[in-house]
């Protein structure tokens, strides 16, 4: 798992939501709903997993997440934005297959029904609902409770629901429009809402029930309470007017913004857009300035809706995107405003986590260490590893950690060149004192801290090249490893003493990430060197190849195992004699003899 990863996670937030994990190309793989985000999210980072899960982890560099108000409106979320993406590991809910809605009919003699369909037919629509089971069981509280005509065609006699009052029979006695409307209201004031008041007479009901020790008649009434509570649960990541609308929320705070757009498309909510920056204007006029540059720079597509927070200049904004601008005052417009609000707030607050965890890990860590060592605070430290196998090509490497962060344009390279063997002490002086007689010549910062990397003969070395000959008095420590190669102790001093680091401090961590981070360079221009040089021992070799003609091979072949693969003839095209060219196909192709043991 990757340092942003991890960091990430630390701070997510304890909310419902939808998580959309990426890959190293930033391609969404996967989309998933919780209801509570940081306890889903890092579950996939701990404990074992089958398989596809594994394989899923494995490929996840980083993650985004959207705040929800329920848990059932991240379930919608998560369906709409699977439709959206298409995540190669979801399986599930990539067919056409839709949510349930309640729809009253806009006939003469209306019904209520259960679709899945959406259309722009004059009826009412209300969900989605994601219970597909408490959709259907309201609807049969709602056949009892208001007498809409049931059938789908009108028979020539009433029926079964007529005796049963719960149909007022229009096939056969005449039906005021009035009544019908009447009747429609009530189902429509229930369904946004107003159920209130039957809910309570349920329960009445079922208290009833249970005292007269009628349990199986209590439970149905239960159950129908937990139905409608259910059904009735608000949803905002789907609207039924199938408008496209770009909603805006911000927040703000210590100079920094957050702006979060959700863009509704078909009446769905099916992507976001984030922006983090700093301003330096009033805040509500920093906000306009940023969507009219989302609009007019960044070439979105306009929406037949913007809808911004009260308090927004909606005329001003209107005149610079020439589009419909709202600032919706009740209803589901208005939660979806506020969405994006509690988004931006919970995006700038896990920024300033973010900021403050990392000026722990560097410059918290790099002011307790400068106390530990009571030192003033290292904000520049350069560290040295060297790296050679068995005295053959040695190399030192240096790197610069300033306010703790590795400063990769400071890093600097050494050949080693008046060391013969693996003298690792006087490799450490060759290279101390080629690096700060540089920094004296040439007026360079001094660092405030440097670490060696290695014990007191070490330190020793490098003390004895800055003091008795530089005449630097700049303060050094060593790192010792464990027989794991693992960092094991801090040294400092004269005589160098044994600093006490506790092992789960961001300091020990800092000056653990600095040992790494000089090996890793070390080791990596070692084997650079080592690279090169077999390449050009393996031509230079050969006898009738000089630098030249090694070059030119080279160039025409780009590598040596190109030209093993070659024939005679093809060297002499080049311009080679033909028995030197016979020479370098014979010598490169020659089987190695065994080692003598």
């Amino acid at each position: 798992m990757n340092n942003k990863l991890k960091e990430k996670l630390a701070v997510l937030p304890g909310q419902p939501g939808c998580y959309l994990m990426k890959d190293k190309q930033g391609t969404i793989i996967y989309v998933g709903k919780a209801k509570v985000l940081k306890n889903r999210v890092r579950s996939y980072f701990t404990g074992a997993h089958d398989g596809k899960t594994q394989r899923l982890v494995r490929e996840i560099v980083d993650f985004e997440y959207i705040v929800t108000t329920s848990e059932i409106e991240a379930l919608i979320l998560e369906m709409n934005l699977i439709k959206k993406h298409d995540p190669k590991y979801n399986v599930m809910l990539k067919d056409d297959k839709t949510y349930p809605y309640l729809k009253v009919t806009a006939e003469r003699h209306p019904k209520l029904i259960v679709t899945r369909k959406v259309k722009k037919d004059k009826g009412k629509y209300f969900g989605p609902y994601p219970n597909v089971i408490a959709a259907r069981e309201t609807k049969k509280l709602l056949d009892r409770l208001y007498p809409l005509r049931k059938c789908n065609t009108m028979p020539d006699r009433v029926c079964l629901y007529y005796h049963m009052h719960q149909c007022l029979g229009p096939c056969e006695f005449p039906v005021s429009k009035e009544t019908n409307q009447e009747i429609v209201q009530s189902i429509t004031s229930f369904l946004a809402g107003g159920h209130k008041e039957i809910k309570d007479d349920l329960k009445n009901k079922m208290h009833e029930a249970s005292e007269k020790l009628d349990f199986e008649r209590a439970k149905e009434f239960r159950d129908q309470i937990e139905h409608i509570e259910s059904v009735m649960e608000q949803q905002k990541m789907t609207m039924n007017d199938r408008v496209d609308r770009d909603i805006f929320g911000y927040s703000y705070n210590k100079g920094w913004m957050c702006v979060q757009v959700f863009f509704i498309r078909q009446g769905k909510l099916i992507e976001r857009d984030v922006a983090l920056f700093p301003f330096f204007d009033d805040p509500e006029d920093s906000f306009l300035s940023y969507i009219g540059r989302f609009y007019l720079h960044q070439n979105h597509l306009f929406p037949k809706e913007v809808l911004v927070p009260i308090g927004t200049k909606t005329e001003l904004l209107e005149g610079i995107i020439e589009t419909k601008v709202m600032t919706p005052m009740r209803g589901r417009k208005k939660e979806l405003v506020e969405l994006a609000m509690k988004n931006a707030e919970i995006a700038l607050e896990e920024k300033f986590a973010l900021i403050e965890r990392d000026e722990e890990r560097t410059i918290k860590a790099v002011e307790t260490l400068g106390n530990v060592l009571n030192i003033q605070t290292p904000y520049r430290i350069e560290a040295f590893d060297n790296s050679n196998i068995q005295g053959t090509d040695p190399v030192s490497a240096m790197v610069a950690f300033i306010d703790g962060k590795p400063n990769k344009k400071e890093y600097r390279k050494y050949k080693v060149k008046n060391v013969e063997g693996p003298d690792d002490y006087d490799t450490m002086r060759e290279v101390i004192r080629r690096r700060y007689t540089r920094v004296l010549k040439e007026n360079l910062p001094l660092p405030d801290l440097i670490v060696v990397d290695g014990g007191k003969g070490q330190m020793s070395a490098a003390i004895d090249v800055l003091e008795n000959e530089l005449g630097l008095d700049v303060p050094l420590c060593g790192l010792a490893k464990d027989d794991k190669h693992k960092t094991s102790e801090l040294l400092y001093g004269d005589p160098p003493e044994l600093v006490p680091l506790d092992r789960n401090s961001q300091e020990f961590y800092l000056v653990q990430r600095i040992q790494d981070e000089v090996h890793r360079f070390a080791i990596s221009f070692h084997r650079q060197l080592r690279g090169k040089g077999a390449l050009q021992s393996e031509l230079d070799s050969i006898p009738g190849v000089g630098q030249k003609r090694r070059r030119m091979l080279l160039k025409h072949f780009k590598s040596v195992k190109d030209i093993k693969e070659a024939v005679p003839g093809d060297l002499a095209k080049l311009g080679l004699p033909y028995p030197v060219a016979e020479t370098i196909i014979e010598t490169l192709n020659k089987e190695e003899e065994p080692a003598e043991e």
